[in-house]
């Protein structure tokens, strides 16, 4: 990854929105509940495999090969997948990466933008891999979204390069480098990773670029208008 193109540091964790946190918090809820609920602390054992049951993403719920638990599961699974997690480490991969970005994205677009975006990303994942993936495993996690913060993060990055007439190259070094990387951790896995949602999420966050990208040099210029009257 190019020097130029680095992810946002130096951001103060008592900067992100609150509607970013909530966001986060709602996650770290659910999955709080259900990793208690698996040591027998509270509820049940079963929880976690009822709310897959529920709400992660199947495939075969769109073939029919499946029937849905409730009438509407096989539209809701689009987002629902994305707030349940396979665990503790899985949930804060996901994230240190929402927190990050989502402050960053939120400092141009403004947080109910970004929140939009996680929910675009999560669906676009959710139906590239409805599309290529037709195996019986359920999937989840906000990966798909997650992806979607990173495409539409280097869309911006692309838009900053172009409005500089700097070359792109960083741009692709690190799709390049994002490409690879889920090459290798899904040989590691031995194929246990949603790349199909990765691939939806990054695509739809691009699509969903010029639209952030728009309402960035919107709130820019509401901002600059309103320092020149003081």
């Amino acid at each position: 990854m190019s020097a130029s193109n680095q992810p946002p540091t130096n951001q103060r964790v008592s900067d992100v929105p609150f509607q970013i946190w909530a966001l986060v918090g709602i996650m770290a809820a659910i999955e709080v509940v259900l990793s208690l609920a698996d040591r027998g602390i509270i509820g049940s054992p079963d929880w976690r495999a009822t709310m897959v049951i529920y709400g992660a993403f199947w495939s075969p719920l769109l073939s029919g090969e499946l029937l849905p638990a409730f009438d509407a599961q096989p539209v809701t699974m689009f987002l629902s997948h994305a707030f349940l997690h396979g665990g503790m480490f899985h949930l804060l991969m996901n994230t240190v990466v929402l927190l990050s970005l989502g402050k960053f994205l939120s400092s141009l677009s403004g947080p109910w933008p970004v929140i939009g975006l996680f929910a675009v990303s999560a669906i676009g994942g959710g139906i590239v891999f409805g599309l290529i993936n037709s195996s019986n495993a359920p999937m989840l996690g906000a990966s798909g979204a997650v992806f979607g913060f990173l495409g539409a993060w280097q869309f911006f990055e692309a838009a900053k390069l172009r409005r500089t007439g700097q070359s792109l190259k960083p741009v692709f070094s690190t799709c390049v480098g994002l490409v690879v990387a889920n090459i290798l951790i899904a040989l590691v896995l031995q194929g246990a990773l949603a790349w199909e949602a990765h691939l939806g999420g990054f695509i739809a966050g691009i699509l969903m670029g010029p639209v952030l990208l728009r309402l960035a040099q919107n709130r820019a210029r509401r901002r600059f208008e309103a320092s020149r009257k003081f």
